[in-house]
């Protein structure tokens, strides 16, 4: 009998990636939790367009009305957006209370440890306790970086279109410290082998295609491209120095969306090129399974393969639909007078 995989997030980036991966893997009964007040929006009527079963209830429901539809799943895997983290938790007590017999949150961001490194790291962590505290059986999943927000640009404009940021030609910290990257595409890929595997159940796990520096990603841009790029470069202390400028900001006026959404991709830099977080040692100092080494059948896409893919004009930009959190971003990096 299939699983049942209830997926919160669906129309989203990363849950979009999971929901094709369900979907390509064939083995489960995968449906798209929405919010009621989405079911008429066009990215849902798309979901039911391609057949897929959604079902209408708010994460923020009573549990004891969560409890009653998560009774009817055995997985539950949380995509939700980056800003609505705290959202899980009632969803966390509901799939206790169901017998629910593996739930992964939202993490799917790049190694790191908690404790004041990734401000969004920390509030994940919160739900990660909220799980183990109710001894609900859990599985932790990290993808390192995107290919789609890791490549740079270059100077005739030919990867501008998919870029998420124009120019994209900083290299940090001297841009030695090597990076666990992942295609957004495979993430599915791989949620779908590691939620039925009983090694991962109680455990957090990364997935990863390369291990590349931004100096080896830089030449070999350049080397495809036939172009040479004119980098510019952030130093360790240039970007600890906008941190602590932004999180004064932020104390003084913790509204300001756009400048708090700045200090998401600053920590992700301090975190990848500054303290080298994200590298397959560190990870499994942290107590992470290598998802390449659980399952070495599955071949995730090379970032070169990408990389081509970009320049033969066939990439998509990431974050296509969330073009609003983008426009806030910039707007806090002009504000702020940060160059990421």
């Amino acid at each position: 009998m299939a699983q049942r995989v209830l997926l919160l997030g669906a129309t989203g980036q990363t849950g979009n990636s999971i929901l094709n991966g369900l979907l390509e893997n064939g083995s489960y009964d995968a449906t798209a939790l929405v919010r009621p007040s989405s079911t008429e929006t066009a990215r849902v009527k798309a979901l039911v367009d391609r057949g897929v079963k959604t079902l209408a209830a708010d994460v923020t429901a009573p549990v004891e009305q969560l409890t009653v539809i998560l009774r009817n799943f055995d997985v539950v895997i949380s995509a939700i957006d980056a800003v609505s983290m705290h959202l899980q938790r009632n969803l966390v007590v509901a799939a206790k209370q169901a017998g629910v017999k593996r739930f992964v949150p939202c993490a799917f961001i790049s190694v790191c440890p908690p404790g004041g490194v990734l401000d969004m790291r920390d509030e994940k962590e919160v739900i990660y306790q909220e799980i183990r505290k109710l001894h609900l059986p859990y599985t932790i999943i990290d993808v390192g970086v995107w290919h789609q927000v890791f490549f740079p640009t270059v100077p005739s404009g030919r990867a501008d279109y998919a870029s998420v940021f124009v120019p994209n030609t900083t290299i940090h910290a001297g841009g030695n410290t090597p990076t666990l990257l992942t295609d957004l595409r495979d993430i599915g890929r791989f949620v779908a082998r590691i939620i039925a595997d009983p090694r991962t159940l109680n455990q957090s796990v990364y997935t990863w295609s390369d291990l590349l520096t931004e100096n080896e990603i830089f030449a070999l841009m350049e080397d495809l491209s036939g172009e040479t790029i004119d980098r510019t470069y952030l130093s360790a202390e240039e970007i600890e120095a906008s941190i602590v400028r932004v999180k004064e900001i932020i104390r003084e006026d913790p509204g300001n969306l756009p400048v708090r959404l700045t200090l998401v991709p600053l920590q992700y830099n301090l975190s990848r090129a500054v303290r080298g977080d994200g590298r397959p040692e560190y990870a499994k100092y942290l107590g992470y399974l290598d998802a390449r080494e659980l399952y070495p059948d599955l071949e995730p896409r090379s970032f070169k393969s990408f990389v081509e893919e970009v320049l033969d004009g066939k990439a998509e930009r990431a974050y296509n639909n969330n073009s609003t959190v983008f426009e806030q971003l910039k707007k806090g990096m002009m504000e702020m007078g940060i160059t990421l």
